[in-house]
């Protein structure tokens, strides 16, 4: 007997092994499932074939009958509550492979899950598989060669938590409960991106699970153009096991909240951020939200991080406190973990969400009183209408250089309508509404898309707003490595 046959029938022979131990233990055989494929068409799973996965698997295969199963379907956004025929719940890269393969060999819908913190709620799917890497959290740190290893599943208060250990952080968003995986694949925004770049312009190199099963180790040496896809093509490539990031000294920053109440001088308030920010230093982070307290008071609240000392972040932030009279200002000598919220990561949100948003190159008088004009139509205390500032060291980068295509904007601009998830279906309409009306008068003057901001209904044209000019290489890419796009549930790019 070759040797490859003695391995595939020893192999065989430990999966069937391991599938009568489990029936031997009460384990009853697996019943056909129905189940969705790739076009949303119905097919049928064979029990036979679930049982050969599952037993295949390190990790859990859960179906809707197994303990567990709506704990591990349950998305980070409560507006979607999706039911997958199996969950895949991966310990490793082989598990991973194991579920990428029976998922293509099935032409089955296929959603893949990080921190499960998709908007869109694309992390999870309704019939198809969830291959889910949240057990795959592991954070190794090189504090000599200034590396990250981070684990696919990891969430940003993994990373940053382990990585502060040291004195280290890489640019990795503001929201701690955050997936490192689809906020590095669609760009990655946050308090320490105008000084180091996109959280994908730090990305040094990453294991992926492509659509044809295959394990590939990608940097600027090993499948370059698969390293140049993954800096902001999204999830569109395969499956990222393991991303190994750049790290960068971060001590003690300064930060915290600046408010000020907003209806009193809205227009005034929009102009004197967009005039301060136009001449920041690449140290600061301004991000700007407007919404309202538990009082109703609608506010503008300033999220503030200055990578320096405190003395000079006195001195640079003082013309924001001119603004007004504050509301609240918290602002002081600050961790960068306690600035990013690490303490506090459940891993869900406490409302459910629908949101929008374009980039924005200048808050010109008329986007300002279209801006003003959209917070005054509507009585909604639930809505969220902000910023996150970009441009510095993100902007310096060439549009080609990455698949992250808009380096010319100056702010992420973001529509937010938010209900309790119990709320009744007025209630969700009209919040909905108010994003969706909003953001038809504010698009027009936008200037691309930042795919991390998306609603999961979006068209196909304003993803190709997000890819500018490289969507003629990100499609010849999917092609290459996922021509019958089994990876689609994501800001999706067609294969060529």
């Amino acid at each position: 007997m070759k040797r490859r046959s003695f391995v595939a029938a020893g192999l065989a022979a430990l999966a069937t092994a391991s599938l009568r131990s489990r029936r031997a233990c009460g384990t009853a055989a697996s019943a056909d499932l129905n189940a969705v494929g790739l076009e949303g068409t119905p097919l049928v799973l064979k029990g036979a074939d679930i049982d050969e996965l599952r037993s295949a698997l390190r990790g859990e295969l859960l179906g809707a009958a197994q303990a567990g199963y709506d704990q591990a379907r349950r998305l980070w956004n409560p507006a979607f509550d999706r039911h997958p025929a199996l969950i895949a719940r991966c310990l490793g890269a082989a598990d991973v492979k194991r579920a990428v393969s029976f998922a293509a060999a099935h032409g089955l819908l296929t959603a893949v899950r990080g921190g499960g913190h998709s908007f869109g709620g694309q992390s999870g799917c309704d019939g198809g598989l969830v291959i889910d890497l949240s057990p795959m959290r592991a954070v190794e740190i090189d504090p000599l060669t200034r590396r990250a290893r981070v684990g696919g599943g990891a969430l940003l208060a993994n990373l940053d938590r382990e990585a502060q250990g040291f004195g280290l952080a890489t640019p990795a968003g503001v929201v701690a409960d955050t997936g490192v995986a689809g906020l590095t694949l669609g760009g990655g925004i946050g308090r320490l991106g105008r000084k180091f770049g996109l959280s994908c312009d730090n990305l040094l190199g990453a294991e992926v699970i492509t659509a044809d099963g295959r394990w590939r180790r990608v940097s600027a040496a090993e499948n370059p153009d698969l390293l140049w896809g993954l800096r902001g093509g999204a999830g569109n490539f395969g499956v990222v096991t393991e991303f190994i990031f750049g790290l960068h000294e971060v001590g003690p920053l300064y930060g915290g909240t600046l408010s000020f109440p907003f209806d009193a001088g809205a227009r005034a308030l929009l102009k004197g951020y967009t005039e301060f920010m136009a001449g920041a230093p690449d140290e600061l982070y301004v991000g700007a939200d407007i919404d309202s307290d538990e009082k109703g008071q609608r506010l503008m609240e300033l999220d503030v991080s200055y990578y320096g000392t405190a003395q000079d972040a006195e001195r640079v932030i003082a013309p924001l406190r001119k603004l007004g009279k504050p509301h609240e200002d918290s602002l002081a000598v600050a961790s960068y973990v306690k600035l990013q919220g690490s303490d506090d990561a459940p891993g869900f949100s406490h409302q459910a969400i629908y949101l929008k948003g374009g980039l924005v190159k200048d808050m010109t008088p008329e986007f300002i009183d279209t801006v003003v004009g959209c917070l005054e139509s509507t009585r909604l205390e639930s809505v969220d209408l902000g910023f996150q500032p970009v441009a510095g060291a993100i902007g310096r980068v060439k549009p080609h250089d990455t698949a992250f295509w808009n380096r010319a904007a100056s702010y992420s601009m973001h529509l937010l309508g938010m209900w309790k998830p119990d709320a009744d279906r007025d209630t969700v309409e009209r919040n909905k509404e108010w994003v969706r009306s909003s953001f038809a008068r504010l698009e027009p003057l936008t200037h691309g898309r930042y795919v991390n901001i998306t609603s999961g209904d979006d068209h196909d044209s304003h993803l190709s707003a997000a890819y500018g000019d490289n969507y003629p290489r990100l499609a010849a890419l999917k092609k290459h490595y996922d021509p019958g796009n089994l990876f689609r549930l994501n800001a999706n790019i067609k294969p060529a």
